[in-house]
């Protein structure tokens, strides 16, 4: 009975191993036998809040940290703080998507800029979820792009980097990042986890 689970055991290894290698069907070898350049693993997320215009001038890049996120200035930190926080961390940007998250913060502050002037923001001066998703939607954000709105707070995703702020009576702010390792669970890729993993 052993030598019976054994050989089960054996194949079933042969199987996996030679599985390991093989590849879907459709995938088409290129001449000589050599693979073809490897497709990504994962898809582009879709593009929204995109300027007209491809920004020329490209801001400097902060100096990034270990674990990808700008260097702070306090050095002042516990020995292991990085890989505690390392589910807080954001996609590194190059100069280019940073540009183009800036002139798309450009275009989704003026978009809520009229919700602002439009009024009507209730209890703390929080304007109603359903008018801020819809100054976001002008631009072609919705769900796909990890819209999260709430308690006068948004962020949504662009296709190239995050743009979160907050849009509220008294403000109307926005900055510019990538997207989190560990986002806050239900949120979207742009909103930074308050817990941990």
């Amino acid at each position: 009975m052993s030598l019976r689970r054994s050989a089960a055991a054996a194949a079933l290894v042969v199987l996996t191993v030679t599985a390991c290698g093989s590849r879907q069907a459709g995938h088409a070898e290129s001449a000589g036998g050599a693979s073809p350049t490897p497709e990504p693993s994962f898809s582009p997320r879709p593009k929204c809040a995109q300027p007209a215009e491809v920004p020329t001038e490209l801001p400097s890049s902060p100096t990034p940290s270990r674990n990808g996120t700008p260097r702070e200035e306090n050095g002042d930190r516990p020995p292991n703080y990085a890989e505690n926080h390392a589910y807080r961390m954001q996609a590194p940007m190059t100069a280019e998507k940073r540009a183009r998250g800036q002139a798309s913060a450009r275009l989704i502050q003026k978009e809520l800029e009229k919700v602002r002037r439009e009024g009507g923001a209730g209890e703390y001066g929080v304007f109603p979820d359903e008018r801020v998703a819809a100054a976001l939607s002008r631009l072609g954000c919705g769900e796909e792009h990890g819209v999260h709105i709430g308690y006068g707070s948004y962020s949504v995703h662009t296709g190239d980097v995050c743009v979160s702020g907050r849009v509220t009576e008294d403000e109307l702010t926005s900055k510019v990042h990538g997207a989190y390792a560990e986002p806050q669970p239900g949120t979207g890729p742009c909103v930074e986890n308050r817990g941990g993993h």
